[in-house]
């Protein structure tokens, strides 16, 4: 049996679109039950971070595949969120357990107080014994603030909520060597570092064609898991019961890493930056080795065009980013204020003036 599985207080469960639904669109019923089963009847605290909702719409659009514009999929998720919801509350009632809809896009977890709600949010549901069902927010995500693929969104979540276990179900029972539909591939039980990874030839595209993501979108998100401090396992849905009973089926993605503030790998990872600042040496040791604050001091140039709040890049003088952090000042402010002390800007344009252009508490090193 697996410790890190009957040990678990907390985990956090991801199924793709490919193992609820069907391959033209529509959920299955029978698999949507399938699934509860094996999560209602685990004793511990669960959030279930569910894809499906473009593919459940579909159908009732009457759309033949996947669409690929922005707009027509926000469409389909609008009609399929629904729907999903709908299964997953009507099957959740067979155990009397009460399910609570959470659709998360990476603003929701970026900003200070967003972060905390989203938080709190999934927090009290679990203390009221509700299961929640987390999904990127498909009806009005935009490319610039879309977390790309629900693998990754789980791996999020489960840094959010401390989980002590992330499970990641598939229409595959198990990394392999290769396509496991081919002679001579082997099941990876295990993986304790990126090394055992080598040579392994992962696949980008799932099977069913309803899903965005596919093998090697798991295993990044196992590595953004783990590297947090939380162990993975993949496997696919229909094993699931046996893979939260802690028997030794799929892949065991081991930890690598100490548990981080949340809040900061979510801005780490979920985030892609809108700019970038250039830092002059003396910033750079300072961000970097000092934490500190970064100040208009020692900003040498600013790129990109973002607003006060968003994520930007901090950079050393050959253009490698060495933290990313969320700047308090929009990009047309900078450049006035470059190479300044803030008491200087503080007596020239205001008090407002005299604070960090990224205060450390919203930085992270990369």
């Amino acid at each position: 049996m697996r410790v890190q599985v009957t040990a678990a207080s907390r985990i956090v469960v991801k199924v793709g679109s490919s193992s609820l639904t069907t391959a033209t669109g529509g959920l299955d019923r029978q698999r949507v039950d399938a699934l509860v089963d094996a999560l209602a009847g685990h004793p511990a605290e669960t959030v279930l971070v569910s894809s499906g909702a473009i593919a459940a719409g579909l159908a009732p659009l009457g759309l033949p595949r996947r669409p690929r514009d922005l707009a027509t999929q926000q469409a389909a998720a609008s009609v399929g969120q629904g729907l999903l919801m709908q299964a997953y509350t009507e099957s959740f009632a067979r155990h009397s357990k009460t399910v609570g809809q959470v659709l998360l896009t990476v603003d929701d977890v970026t900003r200070r107080v967003h972060y905390r709600n989203a938080y709190r949010t999934l927090r009290r549901l679990l203390d009221l014994n509700t299961m929640p069902i987390v999904n990127e927010n498909d009806t009005v995500a935009t490319e610039e603030i879309r977390f790309g693929d629900n693998d990754r969104l789980a791996a999020l979540v489960a840094a959010l909520v401390r989980a002590d276990l992330l499970v990641l179900l598939s229409d595959v029972d198990a990394l392999y060597t290769g396509d496991p539909a081919k002679p001579g591939t082997r099941r990876i039980a295990e993986v304790r570092d990126d090394e055992d990874l080598a040579g392994i030839s992962i696949g980008k595209a799932g099977r069913a064609g309803v899903g965005t993501g596919g093998m090697l979108t798991k295993v990044e998100a196992a590595r953004i898991a783990t590297h947090s401090g939380i162990p993975v396992i993949l496997t696919s849905a229909p094993l699931a019961a046996a893979a939260l009973s802690g028997e030794e089926v799929g892949t065991l993605f081991h930890q690598v890493g100490h548990r981080p503030t949340a809040r900061l790998f979510w801005l780490a990872h979920a985030t892609s930056p809108r700019g970038r600042l250039h830092l002059d040496p003396g910033a750079v040791r300072a961000v970097v080795d000092r934490r500190a604050s970064l100040l208009p001091a020692g900003i040498t140039a600013v790129d990109g065009r973002f607003a006060a709040g968003d994520p930007v890049d901090l950079v050393d003088a050959g253009g490698r980013p060495v933290a990313r952090g969320l700047v308090n000042y929009d990009a047309t402010e900078l450049p006035g204020l470059l190479g300044r002390s803030t008491p200087e800007l503080a007596a020239e344009l205001g008090p407002g003036y005299e604070r960090e252009v990224v205060h450390r508490d919203d930085l992270v090193l990369l």
